[in-house]
């Protein structure tokens, strides 16, 4: 059985397209028949956009790694030797990476480990 969810389900969705210059009014006109509205402001730079902070970025990407590869904790602290509670300080942005762990992390993650330094 589905949960009811706080935000009502929306039926509008916002696209975002790279391509050659040269087609962009082209591709414009021909959204707008499909029932699109072209947005004219001027797009952020990621980070700015991110509710984190850069130096919760390792944290979050090695959180993200591991529900991508649907590894617990206790799982990815099994596969590197790295203790869970370590992991889980990682995960929440309370206990820095480091290189050897962002290696040992990055291998059982199947990730660059660049990914799980500061950025």
């Amino acid at each position: 059985m589905q949960a009811h969810t706080k935000k009502p389900l929306t039926d509008a969705v916002e696209l975002c397209f790279t391509g050659p210059a040269a087609k962009r009014q082209e591709a414009v006109d021909y959204l707008r028949g499909l029932g699109f509205e072209a947005k004219e402001e001027p797009s952020k730079p990621w980070r700015e956009v991110l509710p984190f902070k850069d130096e919760e970025l390792p944290g979050v990407f090695l959180a993200g790694a591991r529900y991508r590869e649907g590894m617990t904790q206790a799982a990815l602290a099994k596969a590197t030797g790295i203790p869970r509670r370590h992991i889980s300080e990682m995960d929440n942005g309370r206990r820095p990476i480091g290189k050897k762990n962002a290696r040992l992390l990055a291998e059982a993650l199947k990730i660059d480990p660049r990914r799980l330094l500061a950025v």
